[in-house]
């Protein structure tokens, strides 16, 4: 694991954390779901905190529920409050298909246009 790079298991989620100068890196494995969605959302803002990009890789991510989902759109709000850019990438076909559900998918993919991928 590079230095500037940590881990931290979260009840059926694993984040890993990459600093790269003003840009945060997380990516994400297991489930978002409502066992671990504060948890994650209280990282995700820390991170806000401290940079200005907060870049969320989302494609071993396997599971997704409604309190996921709401973790992740408070992210973004709070991202965008803090004026600190926050993109998903690399998310996979269950994470896709409950933004598409939920109407979420167009505020997200300029992500995916944009082809990032995880460093």
């Amino acid at each position: 694991m590079p230095p500037n790079s940590q881990e931290a298991p979260i009840a059926g989620l694993r984040l890993e954390t990459r600093t790269q100068g003003d840009d945060t890196i997380i990516r994400c494995t297991g489930r978002l779901s409502i066992e671990n969605a504060e948890v994650f959302k209280s990282q995700g803002k820390a991170a806000i905190l401290r940079s200005k990009r907060i870049v969320l890789d989302l494609g071993e991510v396997d599971r997704m529920d409604s309190a996921g989902l709401g973790a992740l759109v408070g992210l973004y709000v709070s991202a965008r409050k803090a004026q600190c850019e926050f993109l998903l990438i690399n998310y996979s076909k269950p994470v896709r298909d409950l933004l598409g559900i939920a109407h979420l998918l167009s505020v997200f993919e300029t992500c995916v246009q944009a082809g990032l991928r995880f460093p």
